[in-house]
C-alpha cells in the first residue's frame, strides 16, 4: 500500500494542470513555426523543432513521474518549472530571442511555481526567468537570413496578439484551476479542524457521562434496596398514600436504571458502528413508541403517512431525536408535531414543530454547531443531537418564528438491506 504526504497527493494532482500547461506551450511553439514559415523563411527551424519536440518528451517524462510517484519535497518540482524556463528561452534564442511575441511564454512557469513551491524557491524562479529574458536581449539569433523589415512587422504584431490571448486563456486554465482547487483543500482542512474540536467536545461529554454513570449505579442499588426495606418494615401497616409514593419511587427507580441500560446499550453500538436500514414508516413508529414510554401524556402528534424511503439509523439517532423532542416538549407543552417528507434532492427529512418561544437567534440556522448556555440544559443535548446527525451524513437545521420553533432533520436515504445483495 502506497502511503502519500500532503504535498505528495498535491503534486499528483497538479500532474495533469502542469502537462496541459506545457502541451499548450508545445503546440504554440509549433503553429508559430509553421506560421512563420508562411511568410519569412526561419533561420533556425530544424532546432526549434528539435526543441519543441524534446520538451514534449521531457513534458511527458515528467507527468509520468508526478502521477506514478510524485515526489517528497518541492526542489524536484522547481527544478522541472527551471527547465520549462531553460527549454522555452532556448526555443526562443532560435526564433528571434526577445523580438519574438512568444516571450511572455515565460510568465507561465513562473506564475505556476508561485502556487505550487514556496516563497523562496518561486523567488528563485522568478529571477531565472528574468536571468533567461536577460540573456535573450544581450544574445540572439536573427529570425532569418534575409531581412523583409515589412513581413517581420506584420507578424511580431499578429504574434503580440496571439500570445496575449494564449497566455490569458492558459493562465485561466491552469493558474485558475490550481488556485481553486487549493482554496477547496484549505476549506477542507478548516472543516476538518472544526469537526475534529467538535468530536473532542463530543469525547469529553462521553467520559463524563460514562463516569457518571458508573458513579450513579451504586447509589440506585442502595436506594432499591432501602425501599425494599421500607416496604418490609411497613407491611400491612402503611397508608394508601405512602404504598403509592413508594410504588411511584420505585418506578422512577425502574426508569433510572433502564436509562443506564440503554446508556450501555447505545456505547457497545457506538463502538461497534451498527447500523440498521429501516423504512421511514417502521422508524418512526419505533420513535412514537420510545417517546410514548417517556412522555405518556405528552401532546405528540405524529403524521399518519410517511415517504416510501428507508434510512440507516441506530440507537444514537433515536436518543438524538429524542433529546429534540424533549427540547420541544419543554418549550411547547401543548402541542408539538413530527412528520416526515422527501426534500427536492431526495434526501429523507423529519421534522419537528412546536409553539413555543422559540430558538435565540444564535441558534438560527444551523443548530448545535456548539455548546451554549441554557437555564433548561438543552444546549449541550441539542450539540449531542447535531453532532450524531452529522455523523450519520445528515444534518439539523432550525427556524425560528412568532408561532413557534421548526426543526429539520435531514438524512441520505439508505437502500433497503434486500436490495443490497442482489447482484
Amino acid at each position: 500500500m502506497e502511503w502519500l504526504t500532503h504535498s505528495q497527493t498535491g503534486f499528483r494532482q497538479a500532474a495533469r494542470y502542469l502537462l496541459g500547461m506545457r502541451l499548450a506551450i508545445i503546440a504554440t511553439q509549433l503553429v508559430a513555426i509553421a506560421v512563420a514559415e508562411t511568410t519569412v523563411t526561419l533561420a533556425h527551424r530544424a532546432e526549434a523543432l528539435i526543441l519543441s519536440l524534446l520538451y514534449a518528451v521531457l513534458a511527458t517524462l515528467a507527468w509520468l513521474w508526478f502521477s506514478r510517484k510524485p515526489p517528497e519535497a518541492f526542489v524536484p518540482v522547481s527544478l522541472t518549472l527551471a527547465t520549462d524556463l531553460l527549454l522555452i528561452g532556448c526555443w526562443l534564442y532560435f526564433t528571434g530571442g526577445y523580438t519574438n511575441p512568444l516571450v511572455s511564454l515565460l510568465l507561465l512557469p513562473i506564475a505556476v511555481a508561485i502556487i505550487l513551491v514556496p516563497s523562496r524557491q518561486s523567488i528563485v524562479l522568478t529571477i531565472t526567468g528574468v536571468a533567461v529574458y536577460t540573456a535573450l536581449v544581450l544574445w540572439h539569433s536573427p529570425v532569418m537570413h534575409d531581412h523583409h523589415s515589412a513581413d517581420l512587422a506584420r507578424l511580431h504584431l499578429v504574434g503580440m496578439w496571439v500570445t496575449f490571448a494564449l497566455t490569458a486563456a492558459i493562465l485561466l486554465l491552469v493558474v485558475g484551476t490550481l488556485a481553486r482547487r487549493l482554496r477547496l483543500q484549505q476549506s477542507q482542512l478548516s472543516q476538518f479542524r472544526e469537526n475534529r474540536l467538535r468530536d473532542e467536545q463530543i469525547i469529553s461529554l462521553g467520559l463524563s457521562s460514562a463516569a457518571v454513570a458508573h458513579r450513579l449505579g451504586t447509589p440506585l442499588n442502595t436506594m432499591t434496596l432501602l425501599l425494599d426495606e421500607i416496604r418490609s418494615h411497613t407491611e400491612g401497616q402503611a397508608s394508601v398514600a405512602l404504598t403509592e409514593d413508594l410504588d411511584l419511587m420505585g418506578q422512577q427507580l425502574n426508569l433510572c436504571s433502564q436509562h443506564l441500560q440503554q446508556l450501555t446499550k447505545t456505547a457497545i453500538e457506538a463502538r461497534t458502528a451498527q447500523l440498521e436500514v429501516l423504512t421511514v414508516k417502521d422508524w418512526l413508529a419505533r420513535l412514537r413508541e420510545s417517546a410514548t414510554l417517556l412522555w405518556p401524556s405528552g401532546p405528540v402528534q405524529w403524521q399518519g403517512t410517511h415517504p416510501n424511503a428507508s434510512v440507516a439509523v441506530d440507537a444514537t439517532l433515536d436518543q438524538a431525536v429524542l433529546n429534540l423532542l424533549a427540547n420541544a416538549l419543554t418549550a411547547s407543552p401543548s402541542w408539538v408535531a413530527v412528520r416526515s417528507q422527501l426534500s427536492d434532492s431526495g434526501r429523507v427529512e423529519v421534522i419537528v414543530e412546536d409553539h413555543g418561544d422559540g430558538l435565540e437567534t444564535a441558534l438560527q440556522g444551523t443548530p448545535g454547531e456548539e455548546i451554549v448556555d441554557s437555564r433548561q440544559g438543552l444546549g449541550v443535548g441539542l450539540f449531542l443531537s447535531n453532532a450524531t446527525i452529522q455523523r450519520l451524513g445528515g444534518n439539523l437545521r432550525a427556524k425560528a418564528g412568532e408561532t413557534g420553533t421548526t426543526m429539520v432533520i435531514d438524512l441520505p436515504v439508505a437502500r433497503p438491506q434486500g436490495e443490497e445483495t442482489q447482484p
